[in-house]
Parts: C-alpha cells; structure tokens; sequence
C-alpha cells in the first residue's frame, strides 16, 4: 500500500491489511516538524500493534536533519523501515526543495540518503519519481546513486513530476530501473486492477507491486491480486453489506484513534469512495458529506444497505 498524505493513515493501512496489504505506509512526515516536537507530525508515525512489516516515510532536504529525523521516527513508530520520499510532485513540497525536487540535485540526494543510512538503525528505502520532467528522465542513473549511498530499496512511480498523477505511467522506465540495481524494486503506477498487478510485476520484473488511489474504496484489490497471483480464482467484489461494515469499521477505528467530530469529516471522502461506480448512489454520498455524528453515520448506512442492495 502506497504512503498517500490525508489518506494512508492507520485505520486505513489496518483496513488494507485486513484486506491483504502485505506492506504498508505511514504518510509522509515532515523531518523539521518532528525534531520541532509537532505533535501532528508525531501523530501520523502512530503503527498498529501488529503492523509489520511497516514503514515510516519521511521527507525534507537537509542531510544532517534528515538524519536525526529517522531516529526519532523509528523510534516513535517501531517500522521496520524508513523511507525517504523523494518523488512527492506536489507544489508546497517541491516549492520547498523536498520531494522530487531533489531529483533534480542527485548529490544533495545522494548525501540524505547516507546519512539517513549511517543514523538510522532500520533500513532505508526510497521512493523516486521517472524524472522532474519529461527532459530530465533520471531515474536510472538515481536508482544507481541510491544504492551506491546505502539504500536497502527504490520505489519507482513511473511518471515525472511534470505530469503529477496525470497521463499515463511509464513501467519501462521502471524495468530499466530493475535492469540496473541490485537491490529490490518496487513498481508503482497505474495500478487499477488485480490484472495490472500480474502484468507489472511480469513487465517489470519489480520485486514488489506498490498499490496508491485503486486502493480509495477498494481495499479489496489487495486480496483479489494476491488471489491472482497465486493462480486462485478471483474473488468476487464485494456485496453492498460488505461495502457498509468495511467503511463502519474503518470509522470506528479512525473515531478511536482521533475523536468522532474528526474521524465523521475525513470519512466523508472514503465513505464516498466505497460508493463509486454503485448505481444511484449520488444522493447518499451527499448525505454522507453532510454527517457530523456516529449515530448520523450509522443511519445512513442502514439506509444505504436498504436501497442500494442489488
């Protein structure tokens, strides 16, 4: 399951892994916010008790902080692996010079990552973008440098910066990747189905299939691939029930870990997606946007199983 800011936290990583995730997480976190103590940013390292493997990815540009920030964050999540994001496309992130920005300066990279590597005591991943842009596709010749600088994995997601998360991914910039380094490679990008899994890890050749927003709503992907990855018949998709307990479950759990006001606005959206592509269920999703309490919630999810059960 892919790191995804506002969207992997624990309750959902549990969803998934309940589900079939056999890797998961945390959202990326801010190396800066966490030597300055923010509680938010401490927060969002929080693992479950029996979430592993696990790891906790954090961001920033400053070798020196980068290292300090991966000891705190193992210890405060006890992950099995720090992950250092260095693909994130977004504007307030680049604009800072983290995230993919740092593609753009491989020897700034090359000195986080070791001297994330000589600090931490778990092993260190990297997620990477193809390139900043369309003509400056680095991703191979970063790929290298982060194995050189100690990197134990490489994440590839195969667009640029440039395109964010339109268009279309490019998994040959991915196999080239694989062709090229020694240590595992993780493929992500245009993942929409268990058939997408089969084929990028038979294209690529990628140790490891990375699962991002096919995953909003649909956790089940996570056991249907397995299921066709092991030559089993695939699963079903799941009943309207299964839909409604999925979502009531990933509520209380959010509820549980930041209060019911708060866990009642950010299931909105995932509510929401549990509901894409099911036939008349536009007016629900507006009920749902407009949910401010547990018992709100829970009757609209009795009606939601009354109507939209086919």
């Amino acid at each position: 399951m892919a790191p995804m800011a506002g969207v992997s936290d624990m309750a959902f990583r549990t969803i998934c892994r309940e589900k079939g995730a056999e890797l998961t997480y945390t959202e990326m976190v801010s190396s800066r916010g966490l030597l300055n103590n923010d509680d938010k940013s401490r927060i969002l390292l929080r693992i479950g008790e029996d979430e592993h493997p696990c790891a906790a990815q954090i961001f920033g540009s400053e070798p020196d902080i980068m290292a300090e920030a991966a000891v705190v964050a193992a210890e405060i999540s006890g992950a099995d692996m720090i992950d250092i994001n260095m693909g994130c496309p977004t504007p307030k992130i680049v604009s800072n010079g983290d995230g993919c920005a740092l593609m753009r300066d491989i020897q700034l990279a090359s000195k986080i990552i070791t001297a994330v590597v000589k600090a931490s005591p778990i092993p260190v991943t990297v997620k990477i973008r193809k390139g900043w842009d369309k003509g400056s596709v680095n991703c191979v010749e970063f790929a290298i440098m982060a194995e050189r600088s100690g990197a134990s994995a490489i994440c590839v997601h195969g667009r640029t910066r440039a395109q964010l998360y339109s268009g279309q991914a490019d998994w040959g910039s991915i196999l080239a990747v694989k062709r090229v380094v020694s240590i595992p490679v993780i493929a992500n990008g245009d993942i929409k189905s268990p058939e997408d899994v089969v084929r990028m890890f038979n294209y690529t050749g990628a140790d490891i299939v990375m699962i991002g927003r096919s995953s909003f709503g649909n956790p089940w992907i996570f056991q249907r691939s397995a299921a066709l990855l092991n030559g089993e018949e695939l699963p079903s998709l799941p009943t309207i029930d299964e839909i409604c307990d999925t979502a009531m479950r990933q509520f209380e759990l959010m509820a549980e870990h930041k209060g019911e006001h708060i866990a009642c606005l950010e299931m909105r959206k995932h509510y929401a997606w549990y509901l894409k592509g099911i036939p008349y269920a536009g007016y629900y999703k507006e009920k749902i946007n407009e949910i401010t309490s547990r018992e709100e919630l829970h009757q609209v999810t009795k009606r939601i199983r009354r109507d939209l059960r086919t």
